[in-house]
């Protein structure tokens, strides 16, 4: 569904940030992006959905190669959701949501009555429709996300990019968050999502791709690629892994 062939990225003469990166994302994937600050998580998010233009390489969605697409055409292969977003205008809420239809309207004539329903379905599928009539500026960030998610859904693409989407959440919100995105992908969307979290990762993706110095350094199931040495890699003695019940877990180390 997803199939990234070695992309370089750079930021004019500042060198590239990204070198050699390739992977696949099948389609109804769960893949976590995973790495420190700075290892160009939102830069590679930002070439997959036609923001920024790699020096090289390739990107396919749905074997369309969108880095010869103008943006218009690969908003219907894949939606985004950002870190954040603050517009300049006190939009309501569902009109925030509402633009996530943009790439299906006809022109002139705006949204249809389909348009409007679709609106409604998704801030009743991530809880939010009671703030629908509430100006976006005015919501916490984690409301913020929740709406964004809600728009990206009724874009209605067979793929998803979502840049933290967490970040902002209580434990509540987050647990929707990731209940939403593992229902997408029983429905057959492939989704990237950048991750902080190593505990989510192994909580509820299907894969992890680990970005370290450029490059990736590990690709696969989460419970084998996440190892001690890939973390004490990225971030020293700061955590450890420990088994509980069968499963996997980050814990932070005994501090004495």
């Amino acid at each position: 569904m997803i199939e990234v062939q070695n992309i370089y990225f750079g930021y004019d003469n500042r060198g590239n940030v990204l070198e050699e990166i390739s992977f696949k994302v099948k389609k109804g994937e769960l893949c976590a992006i995973f790495g420190p600050n700075g290892a160009g998580k939102s830069t590679l998010f930002k070439c997959i959905i036609g923001f920024l233009k790699p020096k090289r390489g390739d990107i396919y969605i749905e074997g369309k190669d969108i880095t010869k697409m103008p943006i218009e055409d690969i908003a219907k292969l894949i939606a985004y959701v950002p870190q954040e977003h603050k517009p300049p205008f006190p939009y309501l809420l569902k009109e925030i949501v509402l633009m996530g239809r943009t790439p299906h309207l006809g022109g002139i004539f705006g949204p249809k009555k389909e348009d409007m329903e679709k609106t409604l379905e998704a801030m009743e599928t991530i809880g939010i429709s009671h703030l629908a009539d509430r100006p976006y500026t005015e919501l916490s960030g984690g409301q913020r996300q929740l709406a964004l998610l809600a728009r990206a859904l009724i874009q209605e693409t067979k793929a998803m990019v979502l840049d933290e989407p967490t970040s902002a959440l209580d434990f509540k919100n987050q647990m929707i968050i990731w209940g939403t995105l593992r229902k997408l992908t029983k429905e057959g969307m492939s989704i990237i999502v950048s991750v902080h979290d190593p505990n989510h990762m192994l909580w509820f993706c299907d894969r992890v791709i680990i970005l370290h110095n450029k490059r990736i350094i590990a690709n696969g199931d989460p419970n084998d690629v996440l190892t001690e040495d890939v973390l004490k890699m990225l971030y020293g003695d700061i955590c450890k892994i420990k088994e509980f019940d069968n499963s996997l877990k980050i814990v932070m180390p005994n501090m004495g």
